[in-house]
């Protein structure tokens, strides 16, 4: 989504990194292209006006490190900024009811059900007992909506169709929690316009009634400035605790995330990165500050890999891979793993640099490649995978049809398969000599 953005930023910091000096004429030169940058993405105006300034308040006069160059520090300084316009640090649920509550507010099409669904298998990943309650009786697509979500993480899901009492509904769904020992309640209520205020009063009363611990609106991240209008009209009826961005894979230009805590002062809690259930993580503002400005993610990159990877597993392949064991069926296990962290532009993303790299770089491509090879090895038998030098000509053709490649492109991969299996044992081989070695210098 920061895309734009971050191409803008980084130009300007082009002219920065070869300052030798910081005099105001520089660096009021280079900041008035990062406040372009920053209403080019539809950041509100006072936001990026207020931004610069104390960016350059705190870079003109500021004591510069020897080892540092002065236009390094002033990007720190802009890094710093940045996180803080976001939000400074992580902010998660409180949640001290029992049963807790937790209302989703927003505009139609911003996203509520889904990110109900996303919300409720993270809080379930962390050991909570979550309810989903179809509260939005004007859009009965909406129920039905939230009763697969919740099939497909695993959730109860509190429908009465043909209700038309959302106050009813919440009573009867407080009822059930209780009765079934479900701990956190997550009320989908109906989509509505700003401006809308007698469903805005429902909400109201509903809130009243439910007395939620958390408040979250939900917001396209692609409403742009008009997302500031929003969230303070929400937030004036509604006192809203935090907000949820959605749709941050899309094109959208990055405002409403670098407007919407500098105008309403609540903070981001969650964003939806994409359309499955898992595409949704707690909002990092320095994480996101980093990925801007095109320094990569590696933390949250880690976290991914942690949650994907079983560790016994990743210990026996790191055994097979030193005494040269590592057969096809290793690389296909690898494979899917590499599948479990996301797309591989969003893995790429993280790292520093990853966003430079992904300039016209086919990914797709690469993709490709990947399902085409994970389809080549599906079609081997399991003695065919463990013992590659059994495929003759017969058994090649037999595989390529019904992985639906050509025989050309299954010996290429094979070929590089080979190539790093004998890496790998040779890399096994030195390992042991530098062991050998150690031991003597000890001895």
């Amino acid at each position: 989504m920061f895309d734009s953005l971050s191409n803008k930023l980084q130009n300007a910091f082009k002219n920065l990194r070869g300052l030798g000096k910081i005099s105001e004429g520089n660096v009021g030169e280079a900041l008035r292209e990062v406040r372009l940058a920053l209403l080019e993405a539809d950041v509100n105006f006072k936001v990026a006006r207020d931004f610069i300034e104390r960016v350059k308040a705190k870079s003109i006069g500021q004591e510069v490190i020897q080892s540092i160059q002065p236009g390094q520090q002033i990007i720190k300084i802009i890094h710093d900024e940045l996180a803080e316009l976001l939000g400074a640090a992580n902010a998660g649920l409180e949640l001290s009811g029992n049963p807790s509550c937790i209302l989703m507010v927003g505009l139609h099409g911003s996203g509520k059900t889904t990110s109900s669904g996303k919300l409720g298998r993270l809080l379930l990943k962390q050991g909570r007992t979550p309810l989903l309650v179809a509260a939005d009786v004007n859009r009965p697509a909406a129920m039905d909506q939230l009763e697969k979500l919740g099939q497909q993480a695993g959730l109860p899901v509190y429908v009465r169709k043909g209700g038309t009492d959302v106050l009813e509904i919440a009573r009867e769904a407080l009822d059930f929690a209780r009765a079934n020992n479900r701990n956190t309640l997550i009320f989908d209520t109906a989509g509505r316009l700003q401006i809308d205020e007698p469903l805005v009063q429902e909400l109201v009363r509903l809130r009243q009634l439910v007395a939620p611990q958390e408040t979250l609106l939900v917001l396209d991240a692609a409403t742009g400035q008009e997302a500031v209008n929003v969230a303070t009209r929400f937030d004036q009826a509604l006192q809203i605790t935090g907000s949820i961005l959605t749709k941050l894979d899309g094109d959208a230009r990055g405002g409403a995330a670098l407007s919407l805590r500098a105008v309403t002062g609540k903070p981001i809690k969650f964003v939806g990165i994409g359309e499955k259930l898992e595409d949704f993580e707690p909002f990092h503002p320095e994480r996101m500050a980093s990925r801007i400005l095109g320094m990569g993610d590696v933390v949250s990159l880690v976290e991914k890999a942690a949650e994907a990877v079983d560790t016994n597993e990743a210990l026996r392949m790191e055994e097979k891979l030193r005494k040269g064991q590592f057969t096809l069926e290793d690389f296909l296990e690898q494979l899917r793993q590499m599948k479990k962290l996301g797309s591989l532009e969003s893995i790429v993303g993280l790292l520093p640099g990853g966003a430079e790299a992904l300039k016209g770089a086919d990914m797709t491509k690469h993709e490709k490649e990947f399902r085409h090879m994970e389809a080549m090895i599906c079609s081997m038998t399991p003695q065919e995978r463990r013992q590659p030098n059994i495929l003759n000509a017969r058994r090649r053709q037999r595989i390529a049809k019904g992985s639906g490649v050509s025989v050309t492109e299954l010996n290429t991969m094979l070929n590089r398969f080979g190539q790093m299996q004998q890496a790998l044992k040779q890399m096994g081989k030195f390992q042991k000599k530098m062991a050998r070695m150690t031991g003597l210098m000890g001895r």
